[in-house]
């Protein structure tokens, strides 16, 4: 008997030894295809040839943005930020890999803007219209086993104007070359869903959607093994499939977990499910995906529920771009982007109004952000993009819809499909902002009530009908459940009045209000089985009053998190002045004022503006936008100080002198401010809690620039890969103060196996060379993007401008 006992340990520990050498192996490759390509800007005849003669192509790794190398110009579109579309095309030479040659290969790109066609050695493999969803193609029966292949994509952005916002142009996103077995997981093909999920116990079923591609029939075994953070194995199934040849099955695993790690905004806990293909005990075909296990719920009377806890989305709306870069942004511009985020209080992301980057999602997953995924902008009518500046002259109309009724319900799918495992996204949005009034849908009840957001005057005649919406809702909720039940879907309505008359929102799970707070207590008595949210808001604070003293209300979504390029007003202006942080990530003093609104550490922030000549704007907003973080002007000038806190009260003080302290209980819109007659010295704002000291911020008089600043988010590299380094500049006095008002030229050398791959201001208004090696500063400051290039050595960043001390970086 103690024998026995022994043999099935031994077979038991043999088993789990045998799954983790089986996990382990590196079945299926998937490498980065980014560097070593060639692109022409223009048109080339029979660019897909191997003919083509490269010799003025430019070299080029990706990801690659054509549009933002310029130059701004005002013959192109305010709505895209006055920068040039057109044509490029892209080539590639590679010979495949000795490893990949008995294996079956796909092409990955996580997105092309736009209309993108593919060729592999002359054979035409197919296009995409949609600038954001990700694709692939397989190129195993048109590759040259041994030898060169070559490769080319061309991109068609001739419209220009396509978008309200800036989308670039060209192969903007990573590629991918995957080797897999004929007998593989289809793309997208591991499904993660947890049917129960407590702090004690999750249950777990895992899809798996295995193609093979072979001549025979095949037998095989589908493993699936969960490890948690620590590295150890908590779950494990397996399930035997046998499928036809040259067909498709789907295996179907279960698991329970006891004690699990749940996945939060303040402990975004997470899984590793690893799936392996195996037959005659050889792994065929492997995928790890990282998963979580939560459980959230929306309610019509009392909100959003994250692992049973009630609490507010505290969201931002974002757009692809980073300003200098374009869309083609490495993962750690957005990495410092989302830690600022998380700083503000944010707990939430609108993906606005397209699918983003693959890693994005992963880092939300990560760093813990619920994730609003949306689809489209428009449908199958175009709405208007602005030419001469926002509601300036006569808008164009060109745009994605014309694709929409070939390409939506893919489009769909393929969002859904790409994402579905993600622990962070909560709901899947169809639409922004479709049932804009009269842009292009309408109704007769324009002609009544109270109508915020509309184009043009009441019910316009000859526009396409308004009933058409839920139609078209019906259709993409459709596809939308058709792959993913567990999550709700929504979309963000603009013209709310108009959608209730047709049935809209009853196609909706969840249903978003942008900038319609007015109508929340009406319509939750009108309809009191709605959920609602705030789906885009601006940043006045009764617009967070209308999400906070609402418990039926789940959130809010701020128009936006981060300033971006298009939805520009007139010439010379090339962005949006909208978010927290601008162009360059820096805080701007509306992060404060948010962060007071959104955290509960103690936090205190004081900011600056002349007293103005003429009556001051009742606009908060725009009062708080601006103001200065200076306390540098003219000795006697009336200078209007604002506070923002969280602390119970704020006492200002010049040079130790106390200004007095004031209540924010007694603040309008939780705003101190004080009118000071300047002198030159330290302003600071104290704040206290229950009458203790507990938060400070100081203010001090600049004096003439006199050197150059700068701090270095990363000084070391790994040469097997390309990273980036954020370099904050900032123009300084004698005594270390930031000098506000300089406006410097910084020119900046490197030396060293990495380069300059952007310089960025925050500017909005500025058409400096965004691919030169000097560029102006903006409110004394400037943020460099440098990027090392997978080689040992040292590197040194200079940096000077006139007048100026120099200042010396190095990197090892």
């Amino acid at each position: 008997m103690q024998k026995a006992t022994y043999a099935s340990i031994l077979l038991i520990l043999l088993a789990l030894s045998t799954n983790s050498i089986t996990f382990a192996q590196p079945v299926r490759q998937t490498n980065s295809f980014n560097d070593g390509w060639t692109f022409h800007k223009g048109d080339v005849p029979n660019g897909d040839k191997s003919t083509v003669n490269e010799a003025d192509w430019k070299p080029v790794d990706l990801p690659h943005d054509w549009s933002i190398e310029g130059p701004f110009d005002k013959q192109w579109a305010s709505a895209t930020g006055y920068l040039p579309g057109g044509i490029g095309w892209y080539r590639k030479t590679f010979e495949l890999p000795s490893s990949m040659r008995s294996k079956t290969i796909f092409l990955y790109f996580d997105g092309v803007y736009k209309n993108s066609e593919v060729w592999i050695n002359g054979h035409y493999l197919g296009k995409r219209p949609n600038g954001f969803t990700p694709f692939q193609y397989e190129i195993t029966p048109y590759l040259a086993k041994t030898g060169k292949n070559s490769l080319a994509v061309k991109v068609d952005h001739t419209q220009f104007a396509d978008s309200r916002w800036y989308t670039g142009s060209g192969i903007y996103r990573n590629v991918y070359l995957v080797a897999t077995d004929p007998v593989h997981i289809d793309l997208w093909g591991v499904r993660f869903v947890t049917p129960e999920v407590t702090p004690q116990r999750a249950t777990a079923t895992v899809t798996v959607s295995v193609d093979n591609q072979s001549v025979t029939p095949k037998p095989i075994l589908v493993k699936a093994q969960l490890i948690n953070s620590k590295g150890k194995p908590v779950a494990n199934a397996q399930q035997p499939v046998s499928i036809p040849a040259g067909g498709k099955a789907d295996a179907t695993l279960s698991f329970t977990v006891t004690n699990p790690l749940l996945w939060s905004i303040e402990h975004p806990d997470l899984y590793k499910l690893m799936v392996t293909v195996n037959a005659n005990g050889k792994p065929l075909d492997n995928q790890t995906e990282t998963v979580g296990f939560r459980s959230f719920r929306f309610d019509k009377d009392k909100g959003f529920f994250l692992n049973g806890k009630n609490m507010k989305l505290k969201g931002v709306c974002i757009h692809d771009d980073a300003g200098a870069l374009g869309v083609a942004v490495p993962e750690e511009v957005w990495v410092r982007r989302l830690k600022i985020l998380k700083e503000v209080g944010c707990n939430s992301l609108r993906m606005s109004h397209n699918p983003h980057a693959d890693y994005l999602y992963h880092l939300a997953d990560k760093m813990g952000f619920l994730v609003m995924d949306e689809a489209f902008d428009e449908w199958e009518e175009g709405k208007n993009k602005w030419i001469k500046g926002w509601n300036v002259g006569k808008p164009g109309n060109d745009g994605s819809f014309s694709d929409f009724k070939e390409w939506a319900n893919r489009d769909v799918a393929d969002m859904v499909l790409r994402n579905r495992n993600r622990p962070s996204i909560i709901f899947w949005s169809i639409g922004n902002e479709i049932d804009y009034p009269n842009d292009p849908y309408t109704h007769e009840v324009l002609n009544t009530g109270r109508n915020p957001q509309i184009y043009g005057k009441g019910y316009t005649a000859g526009h396409p009908a308004a009933s058409r919406l839920s139609e078209l809702a019906k259709q993409l909720v459709a596809v939308v459940k058709q792959y993913d039940t567990t999550r709700p879907v929504t979309a963000a309505l603009a013209g709310v009045v108009m959608s209730n008359e047709v049935g809209f929102p009853e196609a909706l799970d969840v249903v978003g209000y942008n900038y319609q707070e007015y109508r929340y207590p009406e319509d939750h008595k009108k309809y009191p089985n709605r959920v609602m949210y705030g789906s885009e808001n601006g940043m006045a604070y009764s617009a967070w009053a209308a999400v906070a003293d609402n418990d039926y209300i789940s959130g809010q979504y701020l128009w936006t998190g981060i300033d971006y390029l298009g939805e520009a007003r007139s010439w010379p202006s090339k962005g949006n002045q909208a978010g927290l942080i601008d162009l360059a990530g820096f805080h701007k003093p509306e992060f404060y004022f948010r962060k007071s609104l959104w955290t509960d550490a103690l936090m205190i922030y004081i900011g600056t503006a002349p007293i103005p000549t003429t009556s001051p704007s009742a606009n908060q907003v725009n009062n708080r936008r601006n103001l200065a973080e200076s306390w540098t002007y003219k000795v006697g000038d009336s200078i209007r100080v604002s506070c923002f806190t969280n602390c119970d009260e704020a006492e200002l003080l010049l040079n130790g002198k106390s200004l007095g302290k004031k209540q924010l209980t007694d603040a309008p819109e939780r705003i101190m401010t004080w009118t000071v007659v300047y002198q030159p010295g330290d302003l600071s704002v104290k704040g206290y809690k229950n009458g203790k000291e507990s938060a400070q911020y100081t203010l001090k008089t600049a004096g003439e620039a006199y050197s150059i600043g700068a701090k270095a988010d990363r000084i070391s590299f790994d040469k097997t890969k390309k990273q980036l380094s954020h370099i904050e500049i900032n123009v300084l006095d004698k005594n270390g103060v930031p000098v506000y008002t300089a406006d410097s030229e910084i020119s900046v050398k490197v030396e060293g196996p990495a380069k300059l791959i952007g310089l960025e201001s925050g500017s909005t208004t500025s058409h400096e060379d965004y691919k030169a090696d000097k560029r102006k500063v903006f409110k004394g400051r400037l943020l460099a993007y440098i990027q090392s290039q997978q080689k040992a050595g040292t590197i040194t960043v200079t940096l000077t401008a006139s007048g100026l001390q120099s200042k010396v970086i190095r990197f090892q």
